[in-house]
């Protein structure tokens, strides 16, 4: 199983993928149609993208009225079936990540599918901060990464220097 895997420290806010991904959704570029927010935080200079999180125990699966969010078995995408759904926006409340919206004209749930297994913001995000992976590749990357952070930590400490972590 696949999974989307956000790294903000790499986030250069170039709204590449809000774009992509309206373009894909709508056919139109218009990031207010982006089912990914890139956020920025102007005291500190930096941004983090937000998108769903696919979650495990998925607040708007539990809280849709209609049945109309929905997972997937075979890759636990959970989607949304526009046909069924009756707007109540209590998938939108329920969410932590507020990654459940509704579009530019107020009218429809936005919700990330994960274009069918292949993101078109993952495509055009040059800097590596949105990465579409095997779930066991995102795990030991991450252990990786935290081993050489921690690692850096004690080179520092033996060197009698600060720390940065």
């Amino acid at each position: 199983m696949k999974v989307l895997v956000v790294d903000p420290l790499k986030c250069a806010g170039g709204k590449n993928c809000e774009l992509a991904c309206s373009f894909a959704k709508t056919g139109r570029f218009n990031i207010a149609d982006s089912r990914v927010k890139i956020h920025f935080f102007q005291e500190s200079i930096k941004f983090v993208p937000t998108v769903c999180m696919q979650c495990r125990d998925a607040y708007c699966l539990q809280v849709c009225p209609t049945g109309s969010l929905n997972r997937d078995a075979s890759n636990g995408v959970i989607n949304l079936n526009q046909d069924t759904c009756i707007g109540c926006k209590q998938c939108i409340v329920a969410c932590p990540w507020g990654s459940v919206k509704l579009d530019v004209a107020g009218e429809r749930i936005m919700k990330c599918d994960l274009c069918g297994g292949d993101p078109a913001c993952v495509k055009v995000c040059e800097s590596g901060a949105l990465r579409f992976v095997e779930a066991d590749e995102a795990v030991s990357s991450k252990q990786r990464e935290t081993a050489e952070r921690y690692m850096d930590i004690a080179q520092a400490i033996q060197r009698g220097g600060e720390t940065h972590a």
